[in-house]
């Protein structure tokens, strides 16, 4: 059984899933030295049209999510407001972008991310 890597994002403000939002997955090694391994968007669901990582590519080690949900947040702000400003938001936003490091221990298991988001909180958990 081949493991793999999944995510989502839920914004708590609006109670919808966060869509739009650029997520860039990283190696981490012992020295904490990071290797980009790429970067994709989250579709309307607030989810990856595909694993992050999955048979071969899913590999022990420390990886690192970093979730740009100030981008998001002003969108929606934009969109919401009608505005050409993010209203409501200070700038610099107080959470910009979002970095989740965690370790994959087994290959086989679905190891799947969600990030819970809000303009001024988060919390993340390890779903199935």
């Amino acid at each position: 059984m081949s493991g793999k890597l999944t995510t989502h994002v839920l914004d708590t403000s609006r109670g919808c899933p966060g869509s739009g939002i650029a997520i860039a997955l990283a190696s981490v090694a012992p020295s904490g030295e990071k290797t980009l391994l790429k970067t994709v968007y989250t579709n309307v669901d607030g989810r990856t049209d595909a694993p992050l990582l999955s048979g071969n590519e899913l590999k022990v080690g420390v990886y690192e999510l970093t979730f740009s949900v100030g981008e998001y947040f002003a969108r929606q702000l934009v969109v919401r407001q009608g505005t050409t400003q993010a209203e409501g938001l200070p700038e610099p936003p107080f959470l910009d972008r979002v970095p989740l490091q965690f370790g994959i221990a087994d290959v086989t298991a679905h190891y799947h991310v969600a990030l819970l988001v809000s303009p001024w909180s988060y919390s993340t958990y390890r779903g199935s």
